[in-house]
């Protein structure tokens, strides 16, 4: 028994009509996202970036040679204000691992530009992360790894659809 079957269980004393599977499943969900979201800080944090910034690198990244993209188009890709992006940015640049410059395609654009520095920290970072997030995932057989991620898969797309 753990915390969220101990809250079910308290609302089902209190309130047996309700139908508790949904509080069940999203707790653990909740509560899962929030200790793995503490570890990836935590593990990024080591390395001198924060989990928002580290998306901004990874986007950068995964964006492929030359590694760079519009402000735009990096803010549509975290659900940023364009405030929160600029913010990101400044520190960001000034820590040497992007780089802004004049878009050649758009006198009014800028485009921002993942350095050799920046490269070499997400990949670092990425992969910390990735140790950090296997640790607990091992703890399942990977046909279970499977199957919990095609059941999320069709959690997440019935809540956006």
């Amino acid at each position: 028994m753990d915390d969220v079957d101990r809250i079910v269980e308290q609302w089902g004393r209190e309130r047996p009509e309700l139908q508790t599977d949904a509080m069940a499943v999203f707790g653990r969900i909740y509560r899962l996202s929030r200790i793995m979201g503490d570890r990836q800080e935590k593990v990024y944090g080591a390395l001198g970036i924060n989990r928002g910034e580290f998306d901004v690198l990874a986007t950068l990244r995964r964006a492929g040679e030359p590694f760079q993209l519009s402000p735009k188009a990096l803010t549509a890709s975290s659900m940023l204000t364009t405030g929160g992006m600029t913010g990101r940015l400044d520190r960001l640049e000034k820590a040497g691992l992007v780089t802004r410059a004049p878009d050649p395609a758009d006198r009014r654009g800028l485009v921002i530009t993942l350095t050799r520095r920046g490269r070499d920290l997400v990949d670092q970072a990425v992969v910390a992360g990735l140790d950090a997030q296997r640790e607990v995932l091992d703890h399942l057989p990977e046909a279970r790894r499977r199957q919990l991620s095609a059941l999320l898969r069709e959690l997440l797309a019935a809540a956006e659809g």
